[in-house]
């Protein structure tokens, strides 16, 4: 019995660092599936999306769903001090059957009197008189405030990579509307040059690198809700590809260099995401249907930034063929993360409408304090 109280106690603590290296130091993602973390987010967020559902729609409901991602920072970092504590105290407590004259005391003491050691509290009521088990002591509470320190360093480098994620939904917000859309954000651009176009395009392709790197290395950061009322990153993310989709099928190649680039450099986000997460591609995609009625409406958009574009029969073709390639996993992690996909277009509102005067004065003076 105490051999394998041991042995439970090493295998426990060992997973738990080797769980927690890989979480805060590991600047690299983790493809093995067998993880702490990874059971305990997917366990934890079926519990939080089961409580959302008793929820009716709306920003309660948003705003309780967006607690989960720092909180769930927090129970994981508890859990993982809890683990420690529990596989040092059955280490402790099985050296007491094999070492003479260590004394006894209870499971339930020694798990207490390792958080002790663990938080490294000093009480003293309990001092183990054998040489190996004071080098236990001494381990963990080694271990206790390394862990400490690096829970410390490891948050501010979390919010760190989701301030960098949502800086860019803050410009965004402004010229692709609430909700987003594609054609609203091509009325933005309609006002401008194609080459402005190109080098917005080329942001979001420096803002998609940045963020297949955070998602790789901190998955958890895809529970995190914008702080920006009517946006999410995925939904964000959903508007760039189907604008690049757009001047992929109907512009000429000099046009579509700068929209292949970021169109792949998204798109590979989708991926780590889904890979990190392991969220299966939707099977059946219903939503977010681009008829020929909303692409006649933005077509005279296009036409103003490029005036070659073409939405002749392989043009349509190709945009059905390039939205098959992100259209499953985008509508898999939608509904995942009990987030809104935005639509093509808005059939309420006109792209050109949106920016004239009366349009813009109603747009920056509704819902505003005077």
């Amino acid at each position: 019995m105490t051999l394998i109280a041991i042995l439970v106690g090493v295998v426990l603590a060992l997973a738990t660092l080797i769980d927690a290296f890989e979480v805060v130091l590991l600047p690299r993602p983790v493809r093995r599936r067998l993880r702490l973390n990874r059971y305990f987010f997917k366990c934890t967020w079926a519990a939080w999306v089961w409580c959302a559902d008793l929820w009716p729609s709306g920003r309660r409901r948003e705003d309780f769903i967006g607690v989960f991602g720092p909180l769930s920072m927090v129970m994981l970092f508890a859990l993982w001090a809890a683990s420690l504590i529990v596989g040092f105290g059955l280490m402790q407590w099985g050296l007491q059957g094999l070492v003479p004259d260590s004394g006894s005391v209870g499971l339930v003491d020694q798990i207490i009197v390792s958080g002790d050691a663990f938080f490294t509290l000093g009480y003293g009521d309990n001092v183990p008189h054998h040489s190996l088990a004071r080098l236990l002591v001494i381990v963990e509470a080694g271990t206790g405030f390394g862990f400490i320190a690096l829970t410390i360093g490891y948050l501010p480098v979390l919010y760190q990579h989701f301030t960098r994620r949502d800086l860019q939904l803050i410009e965004f917000s402004a010229r692709a509307g609430t909700p987003p859309t594609a054609a609203a954000l091509l009325g933005w651009h309609m006002h401008g040059t194609s080459a402005a176009l190109e080098r917005w395009l080329r942001d979001w392709e420096i803002w998609a690198s940045d963020l297949v790197e955070s998602q790789a290395v901190y998955p958890m950061l895809a529970f995190y809700r914008s702080q920006h009322e009517g946006h999410s990153w995925l939904g964000s993310l959903a508007v760039v590809l189907d604008v690049c989709t757009l001047l992929i099928a109907g512009a000429d190649d000099v046009r579509r260099l700068q929209a292949t680039a970021t169109f792949c450099a998204l798109r590979r986000v989708l991926d780590e995401a889904s890979e990190s997460l392991r969220v299966a591609p939707a099977r059946q995609v219903s939503t977010r249907l681009l008829d020929p009625e909303a692409l006649r409406l933005v077509t005279p958009t296009i036409r103003r930034i490029l005036p070659d574009w073409r939405d002749d029969e392989p043009a349509l073709e190709a945009i059905r063929r390039l939205r098959r390639t992100y259209e499953p996993r985008l509508e898999g992690l939608a509904a995942y993360l009990l987030l809104q996909l935005p639509e093509w277009i808005n059939p309420e509102e006109a792209a050109g409408e949106r920016f004239g005067r009366d349009a813009v004065v109603r747009q920056l003076t509704d819902h505003h304090p005077d």
